[in-house]
This record gives C-alpha cells, sequence and structure tokens, in this order.
C-alpha cells in the first residue's frame, strides 16, 4: 500500500483546501495521513484521514520555538510509518518539515518531499529586507525538496530564477482547485439568494458588492471600504465574509466614513456560494496572495470580480476575465466598484468569460495533476502526463 503524509500548520488549512485530495488517493487504495497542530480538535481532519498527528508550532515563521520539539516529532513519526510521500504545505508546516528530514539516511526509508508553495513569503513589491529573508530561507530549504510546486507564474519564474531547486523539479499547476460542481450558479436557487437578501435587510432596487476574506493587513480590507465610501452611491450594500484582528478597526472605520449603514460585516459564513451569488461582483484588495481561493469562486459561479495587479490574482483575471486595479489605489477601485453597478450586462459578459477561463482551475483536474507527480516521485511510467502539462 503506498502511503503518504499531508503537513500543514493548522488543521484549518487541510479542511479548505487538501481533504478532496485526501479522500481521492484513499479511494485509490492510498493511506492517507495527515498533522497539524491541534489537528485532534478538527472532526473533519478526524474523518478523512487514516491518521491524524499532533504536532507543536506556531503559525510565525520567523519564530525559532518551531525548531525546538517539531523536528523531533515528525522525524519519530515519518521514520515510523514510512511514508513513501510527504507533502507540505504553508510556510512553518513546509520549513520545519523539510529542515526535519533532511538527514534521514536513504536505508531508512527516506520519503519523496513534496513541497506546494501556496505564495512565496518575497514576492514583487515585498520590503527588501523581508524578500531577502525569506528567499534566502527557500534557498535553504530547496536543498530538503525533491519535488517544488508553484500555484502561479510569478513564483515559478521565481523558483527558476534563484534556482531553489532543479529547473527539471519545479511544477506550476493552477492552483490546489476549486469544486466546479459546488461553486455553480446552477446549484442555488433564488429562494436561497432572496432569503441571505432578506437576512441582510435589502430591498429589491439594492446592489450588494462582497468582499470574502480574512480582515488582515495584508488583504488591505481598509481600501475596499474607502473606495466603497467614495462611490457614495444610493441603493448599495458592501458585505464583508470573514472574521479577523482588524473588525473593530474596520467597524470604526465604516462609522467615520459615514457609511455604517450600509456595510455588513458577517464572520466566517458556510453559505458562500449563495452569498456570491447574491453579489453583483466581489472584491479583492490583497498586496499579496498566492493564488486566491475566493477569485476562483466568484470566476466559477460567473460573478465579476474586481481585484489587484499582484502574482495569483493577475493570472486569474487577465485577459478581460476581471477588473485590475494597482494595490492601494482607491480612487481606481471606487471607479471599478462604480462600472460594475452601472454596467450590469457588461459584467456579466465578463463574469461569464471568467466562468469559461476557471475549467483549467477544476479541483478533479489538479487532483489528476497531483497524481501524475506522485507517480513520477515515486518512479511510475504514467509521470509523463504532469510532464507534458508543465511544458505547456
Amino acid at each position: 500500500m503506498k502511503s503518504i503524509l499531508m503537513v500543514t500548520t493548522i488543521p484549518e488549512t487541510l479542511q479548505a483546501f487538501i481533504l478532496p485530495f485526501a479522500k481521492h488517493f484513499r479511494t485509490q487504495g492510498w493511506r492517507v495521513d495527515g498533522m497539524a497542530s491541534k489537528i485532534f480538535s478538527n472532526a473533519q481532519c478526524l474523518q478523512n484521514f487514516d491518521y491524524v498527528w499532533d504536532v507543536e508550532w506556531s503559525r510565525n515563521p520567523l519564530d525559532l520555538q518551531n525548531l525546538l520539539l517539531a523536528p523531533r516529532v515528525i522525524q519519530q513519526v515519518v521514520q515510523q510509518e514510512k511514508y513513501d510521500i510527504v507533502h507540505v504545505h504553508t510556510p512553518v508546516a513546509a520549513f520545519v518539515t523539510r529542515y526535519a528530514l533532511r538527514n534521514i539516511p536513504q536505508l531508512q526509508h527516506k520519503p519523496k518531499v513534496v513541497y506546494t508553495a501556496h505564495g512565496f513569503h518575497f514576492y514583487r513589491g515585498g520590503k527588501p529586507l523581508k524578500n531577502a529573508i525569506f528567499l534566502n530561507l527557500e534557498k535553504l530549504a530547496g536543498r530538503w525538496t525533491d519535488y517544488l510546486v508553484v500555484i502561479n507564474r510569478e513564483d515559478e519564474e521565481a523558483a527558476k530564477h534563484h534556482k531553489l531547486v532543479s529547473p527539471k523539479r519545479i511544477y506550476y499547476m493552477p492552483g490546489i482547485g476549486v469544486d466546479l460542481k459546488q461553486y455553480s450558479s446552477d446549484s442555488i436557487s433564488s429562494s436561497e439568494v432572496m432569503q441571505i437578501r432578506e437576512e441582510l435587510g435589502l430591498a429589491p432596487q439594492t446592489q450588494m458588492l462582497l468582499s470574502i476574506a480574512e480582515l488582515i493587513l495584508r488583504k488591505r480590507p481598509q481600501d475596499i471600504l474607502k473606495a466603497f465610501a467614495h462611490l457614495n452611491k444610493s441603493n448599495t450594500l458592501l458585505a464583508f465574509a470573514g472574521n479577523g484582528p482588524l473588525l473593530n478597526d474596520m467597524q470604526q472605520l465604516a462609522k467615520e466614513l459615514n457609511v455604517a449603514d450600509k456595510v455588513r460585516f458577517l464572520g466566517l459564513r458556510k453559505d458562500i456560494p449563495i452569498l456570491i451569488s447574491a453579489a453583483v461582483a466581489t472584491v479583492i484588495a490583497s498586496e499579496q496572495e498566492g493564488l486566491p481561493r475566493c477569485v476562483m469562486e466568484s470566476m466559477s459561479m460567473g460573478v465579476p470580480v474586481i481585484g489587484t495587479e499582484i502574482r495569483g490574482t493577475q493570472d486569474l483575471l487577465k485577459d478581460g476575465c476581471g477588473f485590475l486595479v494597482k494595490v492601494g489605489d482607491v480612487v481606481s477601485l471606487s471607479k471599478a466598484m462604480a462600472y460594475v453597478l452601472n454596467n450590469p450586462l457588461e459584467a456579466r459578459i465578463v463574469g461569464q468569460r471568467a466562468r469559461e477561463r476557471i475549467t483549467q482551475y477544476d479541483v478533479n483536474h489538479i487532483t489528476e495533476l497531483h497524481s501524475a507527480l506522485y507517480a513520477q516521485a515515486l518512479g511510475a511510467k504514467n509521470g509523463a502526463e504532469l510532464i507534458n502539462y508543465r511544458q505547456n
């Protein structure tokens, strides 16, 4: 039986992004285990992995405490279970796990280590010192990496330019997938949309803009709020789906901008497809992303996206598949909002164009690419499919 250990810093990441892969490979007869901090508290992980392992680390990639206890636990688990593949995600989990496995001798059944970079912490426009630190950390960890998967073209270019690993072992995949059946306008009824609108107190003529993101600094939610206030347009509402440390500041800013009555802070939601269906557009103003899932979800449902000109988001929205503005340009962001609100037909055309593009990001397609990569890592001949895709 083939076996794989899937590792992230926190179990919520496994739940949100990795479970489709765990389910698929279990159906193929693999043993699939998961590892994260406090994973035993996550019911979905307990249900969908064969076994789970708890490891102690923090989400701060520069916290040296991460290198004290976790490596020993990881070494013991991997040597004991003799995994064929260890697939790591997210900065802390990826670095610490690769560090822990760097010196396991081949005679002790050393697994193949696959690292999916969900967006390097160094990027165009980033602070020079921070970029230098994280670039050198990635260079160091590249020595302990068998295969590097990147999910946007800027990271692919950077990985090759800086020779993080051999170019032959760098693979571009279009994200980690979106479920096109779940995120489909055909799966949402008009009654469900009406119920959401009633919950939010929307009049029939009111148009809603939606932001789906954690309220944290790099997502720049304050830019969205300021741009919305700049609209000064009646019969509009802005909804934020997500929690985060900036919630109180955002609520105060809405009051200061005199738009508190036209803004809703919804917190964490489990009905994102319905919320997207109820919106005329979704908005993301981040300064740093890998390949934002919320953009893919909106595209999948044919709802136009307003985003910033950064890696990942640009990959998705280029060629007229969305509306792009510069990071921090509140005026342009507001103009894009106004255009979508004032030109519903043109906005729908953009949304439909995006819907056609997103098919290559389907989770089933990404799962096939993972299967090909794992086959290549383990020496099977059917890894050729991934090579062809990478070269195209």
